[in-house]
């Protein structure tokens, strides 16, 4: 079976689409995101194709793409959508398959399904992607126990922003993760400094292999 992983983040707007097209365009790999709330402005699927230089057939449509720039619950009550999570069913291109979900894990899709819900029946390896600033351990951990609350597994942990060597410590340890590398922040975000920036900070055979 062809590699696929999930993204996801500890907060909203912590750079996990950033690192989203980092990890496509290292792996080659198609990206899907399944919801996209926000239509104003650049997507994020808009996004990882411009930073990763993915072409089109390497970028999968949403699932949903509703206008309000909010959390996928309220986002498509007040488009008058109703979310089905079996239109959820994670696409099987050929090749390796990044997916990003919204926000944090426990963003409500419905007013009875979180995004958590949906990761435990994939049973996708989850990439965590968490801030190296004050208050990542404890938000950080908290992501980590919902996860093996609901036995997703985690590949592991990428820390994305300035170095933060004991908060990264004490989540690797505490959390019993492994981590994957740290993006640094990029003085200009262009695909070009992105695909330099995951080359000298991470290792691409931690996401060749998954956890058993």
């Amino acid at each position: 079976m062809s590699l696929r992983f999930v993204i996801s983040g500890t907060d909203t707007g912590i750079g996990k689409t950033v690192f989203a097209a980092a990890l496509t365009h290292a792996l080659e790999a198609h990206y899907w995101k399944p919801v996209q709330s926000g239509l104003e402005e650049e997507t994020d699927s808009e996004t990882v194709a411009r930073l990763a230089g993915a072409s089109h057939a390497r970028i999968l449509p949403e699932a949903y793409r509703l206008k309000t720039p909010a959390s996928p619950h309220l986002s498509a009550r007040l488009d008058n959508v109703s979310i089905d999570p079996a239109r959820l069913l994670p696409p099987r291109p050929d090749g390796p398959l990044v997916i990003e979900g919204a926000g944090g894990l426990l963003v409500p899709l419905t007013d009875r399904l979180l995004f958590a819900d949906i990761f435990a029946l994939w049973q996708i390896p989850l990439i965590l992607c968490a801030r190296t600033a004050l208050g990542t351990i404890n938000h950080t951990l908290l992501s980590l126990e919902a996860l093996r609350h609901r036995a997703i597994p985690v590949q592991g942990v990428v820390f994305i922003g300035d170095e933060d060597r004991e908060n990264e410590r004490v989540i690797t340890d505490i959390g019993a993760v492994r981590r994957l590398g740290r993006l640094p922040r990029l003085p200009e975000l262009t695909p070009e400094a992105l695909h330099q920036a995951f080359a000298q900070h991470f290792n691409l055979a931690d996401f060749l292999e998954v956890p058993a």
